[in-house]
């Protein structure tokens, strides 16, 4: 299912979540933020993926090295962040648009896994 920023910030405030339109670390223009799902905003507070640039996810997205179709029809793309020297992984549902995670895939090694 896909959410907009401002369709999703009352049911967040309602599960007690801190919900910025932008989370911590995005710092892309909005009309990349397509849409993501809960769980993204929820999982995008983790310190470990709150540092995770959002010109990071929008390049994995527009230009990947590696993608894959899970058999859910969920798109996986990998990017090479070259500042963290890791490949970044991006899950989005099968509409191509919506992100579902993002996250540093530290079994990736560019094509092969």
């Amino acid at each position: 299912m896909k959410f907009t920023p401002l369709e999703i910030m009352p049911h967040c405030s309602a599960a007690g979540l801190d919900f910025r339109i932008i989370p911590a670390g995005f710092n892309a223009p909005l009309e990349f933020l397509t849409g993501f799902t809960k769980y993204f905003v929820y999982i995008r507070q983790r310190p470990d993926r709150a540092k995770i640039k959002t010109e990071w996810i929008e390049d994995a997205v527009k230009n990947p090295n590696h993608t894959e179709i899970q058999s859910d029809g969920r798109i996986r793309k990998w990017k090479k962040v070259r500042e963290e020297g890791k490949f970044l992984r991006v899950i989005l549902l099968p509409d191509g648009e919506t992100v579902h995670n993002a996250f540093f895939d530290r079994s990736f090694k560019g094509g092969k896994k």
